[in-house]
């Protein structure tokens, strides 16, 4: 083995990827402000895995010479629109968001952590005292409720003198607790 060719075998694969990066990186941006603001907001399971799998192609569109950059664009495309037609549906249908999106859990209701929940997603009492720390709250009876969101990001609300019953949330929550 040429241990001079692991490191330079030629300008002509460097000459390809100087024009295949460029290309790549511009066509997502343009492909992506094509397909609206969701592409590029908090992720959800989907949207991380067609985001995943733009930088696998991207990537592999500049550094392999198997796959032409008009192929890399086709498949990021195919992505996008699959992507585009996915939300397209489940913003228009219950059912199938249902199956397909993660739906925000309850985790800490009336200054009560909600252990049942917190296990079932596999985080740990610390970790929601942690999002209760980031929204300035120092103890779990400050707050009336902790939900991790779908995107599994956490939305706090602070104790205040208006309780929230639990049927104003438990339409677009699990894990709410009975009465």
């Amino acid at each position: 083995m040429d241990v001079s060719s692991v490191f330079y075998d030629g300008w002509q694969d460097m000459a390809r990827i100087a024009m295949a990066a460029p290309i790549i990186y511009l066509s997502i941006i343009a492909f992506i402000r094509l397909a609206g603001k969701r592409s590029t907001s908090q992720m959800n399971n989907f949207d991380w895995v067609v985001s995943v799998a733009l930088g696998s192609i991207a990537a592999a569109g500049v550094t392999s010479s198997s796959l032409t950059i008009l192929e890399a664009l086709f498949a990021i495309g195919l992505l996008l629109l699959i992507q585009w037609v996915l939300t397209f549906i489940l913003a228009r249908s219950q059912a199938f968001a249902g199956i397909v999106k993660a739906q925000p859990r309850l985790l800490v209701y009336k200054g009560k952590f909600l252990d049942d929940n917190i296990r079932q997603e596999r985080l740990t009492k610390p970790e929601v005292l942690s999002a209760l720390r980031e929204n300035g709250i120092t103890n779990v009876e400050e707050a009336e409720s902790v939900i991790l969101e779908a995107d599994a990001s956490f939305s706090v609300i602070a104790r205040s003198d208006k309780d929230v019953a639990p049927e104003e949330i438990s339409a677009t929550v699990a894990g709410v607790p009975k009465g």
